[in-house]
């Protein structure tokens, strides 16, 4: 698990910047959990995610949608908000296993318990003073020098 300072949004997007360059170029089938309190800061690095893969329209967070498609160069990206499921039956019902060849980003995972069994990284966002702290835990074992690879620090942004 790595713990980084992130000192504005800027610093958020160098952070999800940095992610979209350690995973692989065509990452289908990745699962990228992002947890955190309202405004933490969960959309605006999946947006930053979508941005860096080449998506130039807008990024609408998903949370009355549920999910947002998108086409990348290569490849399916998917963008779900949890907010408003309580259960992994209901996520089926949305069509989650026809997703899963995309890269996945999902909001709000807590909603659903066992998520993390199918999932590749966790990025939980948090509130530290006028900025924010990211942690990133890899929940399999391919995600690992993934997360090795990144940066240690954007503080600075």
């Amino acid at each position: 698990m790595s713990d980084v300072l992130l000192a504005d949004e800027a610093a958020t997007v160098a952070l999800a910047e940095g992610l979209v360059a350690a995973l692989p170029d065509a990452p289908g089938g990745w699962t990228i959990l992002l947890s955190g309190e309202l405004g933490a800061g969960k959309s605006s690095f999946a947006r930053a995610m979508l941005r860096a893969y080449g998506h130039t329209g807008a990024v609408p967070s998903p949370t009355y949608t549920l999910v947002e498609p998108y086409e990348l160069s290569g490849f399916q990206a998917y963008h779900i908000d949890l907010y408003r499921i309580s259960s992994a039956d209901e996520l089926e019902f949305l069509g989650y296993d026809d997703y899963r060849h995309g890269l996945v980003l999902i909001e709000w995972p807590e909603r659903v318990p066992g998520i993390e069994a199918d999932a590749d990284i966790l990025v939980t966002l948090a509130y530290d003073g006028d900025g924010r702290r990211a942690q990133l835990r890899a929940l399999s074992d391919r995600a690992r020098p993934v997360l090795a690879a990144l940066p240690t620090s954007y503080a600075a942004c």
